[in-house]
């Protein structure tokens, strides 16, 4: 697992072998070995990247756009066009790639996308922002462990109390790389909503059904505007369905691929 310098970052990489095909990009507070199983799966060897501020990859130094930042790095491990699959942020990221560098991308597996800004449902957006207003509060006051156990009980997977006290910790500490996608993800700083016609690789979206409505509220929005689009729900599913449900996942994508 070497670290690598990648569009001007030091991210940490694995690669499954020789041939890659497919490039993965996990979540926010994560780190690439939770997509690794995922990978294992998938036709074709894989790069994994750690983000920015995770795992084995630098810190962030809080210049430039987050999202932007974790782009370069991840388009610079695209020597040619990959199958560029995304969780949650990473998702995001991967979105931001088939618009902002189409000669980098195949084809697109973006796995509970959270994209707010693209969410048009009414409910599902006074939804979120109900869930987040807590999560804001807590964070602006600095209490970084009830942020992250606010945001772990909509985000994450099973009981905070669960977690090891180190893993508890760790997401705490990372509870500013959240807010660092805010003005890509909330604010759509980089007019994505606007350009969303413009994606022309194929596209599977995957969610859990047990998800915050605002997750298929995005969903619904990215369909609507790219009819190539295919939706998949997976029964009794969450936010981290790519981890809980990972033989679901692959056989979709292999599907989406026939």
């Amino acid at each position: 697992m070497p670290v690598e310098a990648r569009g001007g970052h030091d991210v940490n990489v694995i690669r499954t072998g020789g041939d890659v095909q497919n490039l993965l990009l996990h979540c926010t507070l994560a780190r690439s070995e939770a997509l690794l199983p995922l990978a294992q799966t998938l036709a074709g060897d894989s790069v994994l990247m750690d983000l920015i501020g995770h795992g084995r990859s630098e810190d962030w130094d809080k210049r430039g756009d987050y999202q932007t930042e974790n782009m370069a790095a991840a388009i610079d491990l695209c020597d040619r066009p990959l199958h560029v699959i995304g969780h949650s942020f990473g998702a995001t990221v991967a979105l931001r790639m088939a618009l902002d560098h189409p000669d980098r991308v195949a084809r697109l597996t973006l796995i509970e996308p959270v994209y707010f800004a693209l969410a048009t449902d009414a409910d599902a957006r006074a939804d979120h922002i109900a869930r987040f207003t807590s999560i804001y509060a807590a964070y602006d006051a600095g209490d970084l462990d009830r942020a992250a156990r606010l945001f772990h009980g909509d985000w994450g997977g099973g009981a905070w109390a669960a977690l090891p006290a180190h893993t508890r910790a760790a997401f705490a500490r990372r509870m500013p790389l959240i807010m660092a996608g805010v003005p890509a993800i909330q604010d759509d700083i980089h007019a994505v909503k606007a350009r969303l016609s413009k994606v022309s690789v194929p596209v599977s979206l995957i969610r859990g059904e047990t998800s915050p409505p605002i997750i298929p509220a995005i969903h619904a929005a990215i369909c609507a505007s790219v009819p190539q689009a295919q939706d998949h729900v997976i029964a009794g599913a969450g936010h981290m369905v790519p981890m809980t449900d990972t033989a679901a996942v692959a056989a979709l994508i292999a599907s989406d691929a026939r």
